[in-house]
């Protein structure tokens, strides 16, 4: 995915730019950059991979070369940026964060709209930042281009800019699918996707955009060029997985959710015949420890940690874009403890299952230390479709997805006209396809979230959530 922070400010933003983007780094592991703006020297730029480097490791030396009263950085997942562009709008830099499905066909009609050329990467395809500051150019304002680009983007797309004169634009995808949330303290404002990150930096919670809102800011204050839409259809995995414990979206804190989700989720089992008894319930760390302890709280069951996370060199397992290396290190992050595992009946707590890759190395580890019973509980529902608009599944194909797998393996092409019926467990499809999971997997039960539990645990309104991956449905 990715995410970005800017500032603007009446004194120097370099520092607070620096770790407001490193606050970012959960959410992205290919590259990262930092663009700032002095109103002697001009605009300073940096981009570097960070695929094996951490953000805040590979930007320190860079530190010094930098100064400016306002600033863009970003963490992302896909092209490297920001870029630096000039056109009749004048110079500025940009950062883009989303999912663009028609790139080439976007392409193609600029070409054929009189465009000459575009920058291209080592693999012939277009940088996509640079794709969207050529739409945005073809208008007459960079609300008009923002705009233009969010209309025929098929996917999603929520950006910075900031211009030569220190401004900086923010933009919020027109259903509003990542949050953009601006801070402020006694020297200026901030931009950000994590509330947490400008908390931690000085800053108070001062405006959170609604859906396609476009806000201008600089040190003085911010205002509203384009009014914001009345659909909103924010990412549920913002709770669910991707955002940080500390973040609020919509008033929603992520913690908070995942504690209830949890709760929800025991409640709702145990109403339907019962939870499994069981000596410890554990998250599948991080992300899955506080649907467990909301889910250990609910059920009374007590709750453990039979594995512990060793971060300081294996924090992340999808980092490494090799499957077998990533297996290898989840394996090697998670240390067991043979004490909380031998002759237990232990129930694990994931955010998720996707491809179910890595969770059956885990699984077959229990049993090696001696678990005696291995039940598995995921805090969403089955993920039945490939997300289309923030790439929150690296899989290239749906049939990767292992609910999807399964449901070939058991019906063929004849199942996956019945994927309503395979997501609810109380169906005589779903239970089949938990019974086929848990024989594949080596669990002694399996049980998912419903979606219906999920919205619950989020609270807002649900028609203003996007369910795609579970649903299918916009």
């Amino acid at each position: 995915m990715g995410g970005f922070f800017g500032a603007a400010s009446h004194h120097d933003v370099v520092l607070d730019v620096f770790f407001g983007v490193d606050y970012h780094s959960h959410l992205g592991t290919r590259r990262a950059g930092m663009i700032f703006h002095d109103s002697e020297a001009g605009f300073q730029r940096e981009i570097h991979s960070i695929e094996n480097t951490p953000f805040r490791t590979r930007f320190e030396d860079d530190l010094p070369g930098f100064h400016g009263c306002s600033g863009i950085g970003c963490i992302s997942d896909t092209d490297p940026q920001p870029l630096l562009v000039r056109s009749h709008l004048g110079t500025f830099g940009i950062t883009t964060v989303g999912a663009i499905n028609n790139a080439e066909q976007l392409v193609k009609d600029y070409f054929e709209q009189g465009g000459k050329q575009f920058m291209a990467m080592s693999s012939g395809a277009v940088n996509t930042t640079e794709l969207v500051a050529a739409l945005i150019n073809q208008r007459g304002s960079f609300a008009e281009g923002i705009k233009f680009a969010q209309e025929v983007v098929e996917g999603s797309l929520t950006l910075l800019i900031m211009t030569s004169d220190g401004q900086i634009i923010a933009a919020r995808d027109k259903v509003g699918r990542l949050p953009v949330l601006i801070g402020k303290n006694g020297e200026g404002f901030c931009i950000s996707f994590e509330s947490f990150a400008y908390h931690k930096l000085g800053y108070d919670d001062e405006y959170e955009l609604g859906p396609g809102e476009i806000v201008r800011v600089d040190a003085d204050g911010y205002e509203t060029i384009s009014p914001a839409g009345t659909q909103m259809k924010i990412c549920a995995f913002l709770w669910v997985y991707y955002g940080y414990p500390n973040s609020n979206y919509e008033g929603v804190n992520v913690e908070v959710m995942r504690y209830r989700n949890g709760a929800i989720m025991a409640r709702d089992e145990a109403a339907a015949g019962g939870v499994p008894d069981v000596d410890y319930v554990a998250g599948v760390p991080d992300s899955g420890v506080p649907h467990a302890i909301g889910y250990s709280t609910e059920s009374k069951a007590p709750f453990g940690r039979p594995f512990i996370k060793y971060t300081p060199t294996w924090p992340r397992s999808f980092m490494p874009t090799n499957q077998d290396v990533r297996d290898r290190v989840a394996k090697m992050k998670l240390i067991p403890v043979p004490e909380l595992i031998r002759d237990k009946r232990l129930m694990f707590v994931d955010d998720s299952i996707v491809r179910g890759t890595q969770l059956q190395g885990t699984v077959n580890y229990l049993h090696e230390c001696g678990a005696s019973e291995v039940h598995m509980r995921s805090a969403c529902p089955p993920i039945m479709f490939g997300c289309k608009y923030l790439s929150f599944s690296r899989s290239r194909s749906e049939m990767e997805l292992i609910a999807r797998r399964v449901i070939q393996e058991l019906e063929g092409d004849e199942g996956q006209q019945h994927l309503d019926e395979y997501a609810d467990s109380s169906t005589e499809r779903g239970a089949c396809m938990l019974k086929s999971i848990c024989e594949k997997m080596g669990f002694d039960s399996l049980g998912y979230q419903s979606l219906d539990g999920m919205l619950e645990a989020i609270g807002i309104d649900r028609e203003k959530i996007c369910t795609y991956c579970w649903s299918g449905k916009e």
